[in-house]
């Protein structure tokens, strides 16, 4: 359901590494391993080097799951629902069931996490100091106090630089970082809008989207800009982060007037109710030929008297060799009731989108009474919502056509 690799769970919380996450500690430890350590230390051997450098990347990925868990458990502690923790290449995300319930929760929830790593800083940076003891310190060749350091005065140092950087980038008031979403929660509670303070809080992001491309293309032509320097690398880095930020704020707004749009329609609504069922008992030989090729149906709902016991899907038919067909039955290689997740006449569109998104499927059965009533496919919402686009076209970036 969800790419990379499953952690664990922390104080009830699944943690998913995601794959893209190795391109950051790869450039992390080549920037350290290659870069930062030999020129502070010129004197150390390149294992030393490359040892503190992979220490340093994994430790970093440790502070960022503390900033995201920081947000996780204050928002589960003001009601909003987190399931998971996805670290991956911009850092990581800790992923809310729907809105937060007030201006204030979302206040409090965002702040959390720039803390967190402001702590985080001051605490290594602290630290740091104690283990180095009294080196004197020029501020005018700070390179010479540097050498001085050890291997864990200088993994704690980098460490405390590190987080005390990402604090104060998160407090940047721009969608969908924390301080956007702290300068959302402010301008919510001043105009009781959630949908306007989304929209302003995502121009905000998309500015400060822009300006991050804008030095970054500075700095690939050779521009020196402070504190960023120059260097093709690290410039196409900032443009790669800025068009990164920019397509967060404009999809964050997009998703929350989506689900606007979609909270007050019932499922029943737009469900596919005239849907084909097959007996469990049918082999998949009949189900081909009798259903599938003469109907536009791709998934079917197994039925005993209209009960419903699974789901089988063409990617399910695909599992079975073609000289196996007469003789698999269908319930061998359906998902059960037991695995599937239903929803009812009565629920919400929105909530149904959020599901299917979450599961990675393109259709929920409808039941009522375990009864099996009717289908909603994913292609059955999006056309809904191209149909009802006119008001929310630049919103969505729907477009009735086609």
């Amino acid at each position: 359901m969800f790419g990379g690799i499953r952690l664990g769970r922390i104080a009830g919380l699944e943690v998913i590494l995601d794959w893209s996450l190795l391109i950051i500690f790869a450039l992390i430890l080549v920037s350290l391993g290659l870069g930062v350590f030999p020129a502070w230390h010129p004197n150390w051997p390149g294992l030393l080097a490359w040892t503190v450098a992979a220490a340093a990347a994994i430790l970093f990925f440790v502070s960022i799951l503390l900033h995201e868990m920081s947000h996780a458990l204050v928002g589960r502690a003001v009601g909003i629902e987190i399931p998971r923790i996805t670290l991956f290449m911009f850092g990581g995300m800790a992923q809310m069931e729907g809105e937060p319930p007030s201006w204030r929760a979302e206040l409090g929830m965002a702040l959390i996490g720039p803390v967190t790593s402001l702590i985080l800083g001051i605490v290594f940076l602290a630290l740091a100091g104690s283990l180095a003891g009294s080196i004197d310190f020029d501020p005018e060749h700070p390179q010479k106090a540097l050498a001085l350091l050890g291997p864990v005065p200088t993994l704690l140092m980098w460490l405390g630089q590190i987080n005390i950087l990402l604090g104060i980038f998160n407090l940047v008031p721009g969608f969908p970082l924390d301080g956007g979403r702290a300068l959302r929660a402010l301008l919510w509670g001043a105009t009781g809008d959630l949908q306007r303070a989304t929209r302003w809080a995502s121009r905000g992001g998309q500015l400060f989207a822009w300006l991050l491309a804008g030095i970054g293309i500075a700095m690939m032509f050779g521009i020196p800009v402070p504190p960023f320097g120059r260097g093709l690398v690290s410039g196409l880095w900032l443009v790669f982060i800025g068009w990164f930020l920019n397509n967060a704020a404009t999809m964050g707004y997009r998703q929350l007037v989506v689900r606007d749009v979609l909270e007050d329609v019932p499922v029943s609504r737009l469900m596919l109710r005239n849907i084909t069922t097959v007996d469990p008992g049918q082999s998949v030989d009949e189900l081909i030929e009798q259903q599938l090729m003469p109907s536009g149906q791709r998934a079917f709902p197994v039925a005993e008297n209209t009960r419903l016991v699974g789901l089988v899907s063409v990617q399910d038919l695909h599992r079975v060799p073609r000289d196996q067909w007469r003789l698999t039955a269908i319930k061998s290689i359906m998902t059960p009731r037991s695995k599937l997740i239903a929803m009812t006449p009565r629920d919400s569109a929105g909530h149904a989108l959020s599901l299917l998104a979450r599961q990675n499927v393109n259709q929920l059965p409808v039941i009522e009474n375990e009864q099996i009533v009717g289908m909603l496919r994913r292609e059955d919402i999006i056309k809904w919502l191209s149909l009802t686009a006119d008001s929310h076209t630049h919103a969505t970036g729907l477009s009735a056509k086609g």
